[in-house]
Parts: structure tokens; C-alpha cells; sequence
């Protein structure tokens, strides 16, 4: 199982470096469904001036656009950051049953801040939270925050 994790987080990086390339935050997000990927999404929110150009949102569209809206309840998102507030509340409408993630974003995430919409319960036709599994491939999703740290500091 932790060997699919890395295969698909190798994925993951792979958006995310196209995304860092043009400037966005360094994440990278799939859906995956019985073993085959049906959506992606890049960062774009910096490069787009469209904040809600998360990889994770665009994962969910991409999927949606592929047909596959009633089975996003039996798919895993992988992502190469923790989802924040506003992509775990789309993650939680949807019911995406797992979500696997490289590296925590502490303050605005979905699963590790005081905002952890991810673990809610309480909220009407939500369901079941999903499963989550943190610190997949966590070093090489740090080195890339590391170098778009560094670019923003370039640039300022």
C-alpha cells in the first residue's frame, strides 16, 4: 500500500514542479479511482490571479469534466500539501473518502489547524470524514517550498 502511495506522490511532484515553474506554490494534486488516475490539478492561483486555482480544486474539476461525479465518493486525492480550509470544504462536499498528502500547511489546513474541516463531524449531509494519511514523500514536498520560498524572496 505505501508503495501506491509513493507511485502517485511521485505524481504529485511532478505537477508540482510545473507549478513552481510558473511562478504558483509548489502543489501538485490526482484523483485516483480503482488504480487509474481521473483528474488532475496543478497550482495556479499566483500565476492565474485566481485564488481558487488550488491544485486540489482543479484535481475535482478535472474529474467532474472526465464524467466521473458520482464516484469521486470512492476515490483518493493525493496532494502534495495538506488541502486548506477552502479545498477541504470542497473535499468534504464531494465525500472524497481518502485523502493522502505530503506536507502540512499549519495555519489555513484543513486537517492541522484549529480549522481541521477534514476531521468535522457535526456538519449535515457531509458524512463520514475521510481517511487522511500525512507525511507522504514530506522531505521532497519541503525542498520544493524551500526553492519557492527562495524565488519569492527574489522577487521582492
Amino acid at each position: 500500500m505505501q508503495e501506491d502511495f509513493q507511485y502517485y506522490m511521485n505524481q504529485c511532484l511532478d505537477l508540482a514542479k510545473t507549478a513552481l515553474k510558473a511562478g504558483n506554490p509548489p502543489v501538485g494534486a490526482l484523483i485516483v479511482l480503482d488504480g487509474k488516475v481521473i483528474g488532475t490539478g496543478i497550482e495556479s492561483g499566483k500565476s492565474t490571479g485566481d485564488i481558487t486555482n488550488h491544485a486540489e480544486i482543479l484535481a475535482v474539476k478535472d474529474t467532474l469534466k472526465n464524467g466521473f461525479s458520482d464516484k469521486l465518493h470512492l476515490a483518493q486525492m493525493y496532494t502534495t500539501h495538506e488541502p486548506c480550509i477552502m479545498c477541504s470544504y470542497m473535499i468534504r462536499h464531494h465525500k472524497i473518502a481518502k485523502i493522502i498528502f505530503g506536507t502540512a500547511v499549519p495555519h489555513v489546513g484543513g486537517f492541522t489547524s484549529k480549522y481541521d474541516v477534514l476531521n468535522a463531524e457535526d456538519v449535515p449531509k457531509w458524512g463520514n470524514k475521510p481517511k487522511v494519511i500525512a507525511d507522504v514523500c514530506v522531505e521532497e514536498c519541503n525542498v520544493l517550498n524551500a526553492q519557492f520560498l527562495e524565488l519569492l524572496g527574489k522577487s521582492v
